[in-house]
């Protein structure tokens, strides 16, 4: 009888409490939804990115919620009133709300592992492919596009104490200091270092690679607004690690593209005369020992 009368006594505290959590999470729901989350949209890869963390913390919200609640609803109507310590009543459990937690948590996992599932099978993840014998880009050498609008384009990120240069393999391996993208064309990224580990992060456009040495890190990327976006190195790669920054990438037009790319070819022209010529691709091998 003991037990029926206290379970009688706290089915107030519990309607109260889930209408409560009810409204809360509903407010708190659409109030995370209308929140525009980094890496925001300048890429679909970065749109992406922005839409799980919105799916996450819609999903997040009301156990947070309810988690404070019962913390702030207890201090209120369950604090001790008295100096006196004295043992609660004993719980025994409540199969119902037991059964409950354990399906709908089983549903979230579930739900999250097919999300994550369908993210790593898209095109839009890394690749790790390894350094020897492996070309990349399309073979030409010629100024002006490659011919093809859905063509994806070859660039490789060089990584070096301490800044970033990029090569541009589909267009005669013309090598820069700054990235230039062009908006609404897909793009293969391959990341890699000549001395050390750093790591390529081009936050605006939702791109963070390691950059290690003898590795071909691959990287997809689709910008779809154009403007400036800033690249770092997000590994510490030593004393002016600080100031290992690009802070002039941009996505252009794809007319826009052209006249830069058309102009790069151009100065690299004038400077091959001065300087070793290069291959339009690079992938270092490891250091060995006592070599």
């Amino acid at each position: 009888m003991a037990a029926f009368h206290i379970e009688e006594a706290d089915r107030p505290h519990m309607v109260r409490l889930l209408i409560i959590w009810v409204i809360l999470s509903a407010i708190g729901i659409v109030a995370v939804l209308q929140i525009n989350y980094p890496p925001y949209d300048q890429s679909i890869q970065g749109q992406d990115q922005a839409s799980t963390l919105k799916l996450l913390t819609a999903l997040a919200t009301p156990v947070f919620i309810g988690v404070v609640m019962l913390i702030i609803y207890s201090a209120i109507y369950f604090r001790r009133t008295t100096p006196e310590l004295v043992d609660g009543p004993p719980m025994l459990g409540n199969t119902p709300v037991q059964i409950a937690w354990v399906t709908i948590s089983a549903i979230l996992v579930l739900f999250l592992a097919v999300v994550g599932i369908a993210t790593l099978s898209s095109e839009n993840v890394a690749q790790l492919v390894g350094a020897p014998g492996r070309s990349i880009g399309g073979g030409q050498t010629g100024s002006g596009t490659t011919g093809e609008e859905n063509k994806e384009i070859h660039v490789q990120v060089i990584a070096q104490q301490w800044y970033f240069t990029y090569r541009y393999p589909d267009y005669g391996g013309v090598e820069t200091t700054h990235l230039y993208l062009p908006v609404n064309h897909p793009v293969e990224l391959h990341v890699t270092s000549l001395d050390i580990i750093h790591s390529f992060w081009a936050y605006q456009l939702g791109v963070k690679a390691d950059a290690n040495p003898g590795v071909d890190n691959i990287f997809h990327v689709t910008p779809q607004k154009t403007g400036a976006f800033q690249v770092r190195c997000s590994e510490l790669c030593g004393l002016w690690h600080g100031h290992m920054v690009d802070s002039q990438g941009q996505v252009v037009s794809q007319s826009d593209f052209d006249t830069w790319i058309a102009q790069q070819q151009t100065d690299f022209q004038t400077i091959a005369k001065a300087v070793p010529s290069y291959a339009p691709y690079y992938f270092p091998l490891p250091l060995v020992k006592g070599s």
